[in-house]
Parts: C-alpha cells; structure tokens; sequence
C-alpha cells in the first residue's frame, strides 16, 4: 500500500466527515452525539491547525484517515500539553496508517514547544489501546462512568506520553 501524509486542507472536510461520523452515530469512541458537517469541520481545520497539526493520509486520491493535536486545557500553565487524536475509515484498519499518522503527528508535534501528549479513550477499545501503547504512550488515568451515550454510562482512560 502506497500512501501520503499531507497536512490536511479545508477541501478535504467533506472527506474527514465521511470518517468521522460513522464514530458519532454508530460508537461510543467520540462523545459527540450530533454528525458533523463540512463546514463545522472547515472551522476545526483552521481553529486547530493554527497552533497545531492535523494530518491527514491519502492513497489513490481518497483520505483513509486523519489525525490531529488540540490545546490539552486552555489555563496557560497547560500550554506545553496537547491531546492527539487519530481516526480511520473502516478500509484502512488493521493495515498500519494509524501508527503512520501517529507517527508523523508526533514528528511535527516535537518541532513544536510540546511536552506532552495526550491521548484519551472511550473504554473498553482495544485497538486504540493498542495503537496508544504501540506509540509509547503509557496509561495515567482511568475514569468511570464519565460519559453517556446510547443510554449506556461509559469510562474514559487517559494515556499519555512525555516527548
């Protein structure tokens, strides 16, 4: 498999929407409960990558995935921490783009004045897990019963890693 990672671009909204919202509408992994539109992702695009990165992975013209760093907490002693994110579409799993992402996420992150990453995850997920733990991030935190959707409490876990 022959793949780029670019930063991503406002055009490519629609795309990460097609990604994203199968999460929202069919999984517990993002806490959001309303799909995303290309606009509401245009405006992520710019809010996040005017601090930090959003990546995002193409083969053959598609985007399979994308991943990103936003702000951990806005209080300024928090400003050396970010929270990284990573999502695929569901022909991209298992085959290794995510660790490519993550990878490259984490490369442009240490060129920033970042200390910390962040990685929170909606539990149990044990490919996320995996991937975390895979990138050298290590468990710290683990929170029951912090959200709710689909009529179900859910935990959330927090990982991170010291770069």
């Amino acid at each position: 498999m022959t793949h780029t990672i670019r930063p991503a671009a406002i055009a490519d909204a629609a795309a990460i929407c097609e990604i994203y919202n199968p999460y929202i509408r069919d999984t517990f992994i993002s806490f959001e409960t309303e799909p995303v539109t290309p606009e509401q992702i245009k405006h992520r695009i710019l809010d996040i990558t005017a601090s930090f990165p959003w990546l995002v992975c193409v083969e053959n013209g598609q985007i399979l995935g994308y991943a990103y760093a936003t702000k951990w907490r806005t209080r300024a002693a928090y400003q050396h921490a970010v929270e990284t994110s990573v999502y695929l579409s569901p022909d991209a799993a298992g085959k290794g783009l995510g660790s490519a992402l993550y990878r490259a996420l984490i490369a442009e992150l240490q060129k920033l004045p970042v200390h910390v990453v962040i990685g929170g995850i909606a539990l149990p997920n044990a490919a996320s897990v995996a991937l975390h733990e895979k990138m050298g991030y290590e468990k710290v935190a683990h929170f029951a019963q912090v959200g709710k959707k689909f009529d179900r409490w859910i935990d959330v876990g927090y990982w991170q890693r010291v770069l």
